[in-house]
């Protein structure tokens, strides 16, 4: 699995902590709802930072490079994310279980 986190720094920008969650009210969710092998995105803020952000993890690479709804929160803010980084998730716990998506053999074989 692979994990993206992103997050805007709105100081430079017309848009609010405020503003993005009525953009996620009113149309923000729904566009992401069906991806193929997206396994969760949510929506993160730090209003104490003015940061506005998401985290998306994705079943695999492929997934990852499918295109994409229109990333709406870029051309809300005027521009791209000041931080973006992909990285490689080990192990998800959910719901206090981990899932089948363990990375490793010998994890998988533990919990199969």
């Amino acid at each position: 699995m692979k994990t993206t986190i992103s997050w805007w720094n709105l100081d430079k920008s017309s848009q609010t902590i405020e503003s993005m969650r009525d953009y996620l009210r009113e149309e923000g969710v729904a566009p992401w709802e069906d991806v193929r092998g997206m396994h969760s995105k949510f929506w993160i803020s730090d209003p104490a930072n003015n940061l506005w952000g998401a985290v998306v993890v994705w079943e695999s690479s492929d997934a990852m490079s499918q295109p994409l709804p229109p990333n709406r929160a870029t051309e809300l803010i005027g521009y791209p994310p000041s931080m973006r980084t992909t990285f490689d998730m080990e192990v998800l716990i959910e719901n206090g279980r981990a899932g089948p998506w363990l990375v490793g053999d010998a994890l998988e074989e533990e919990h199969a």
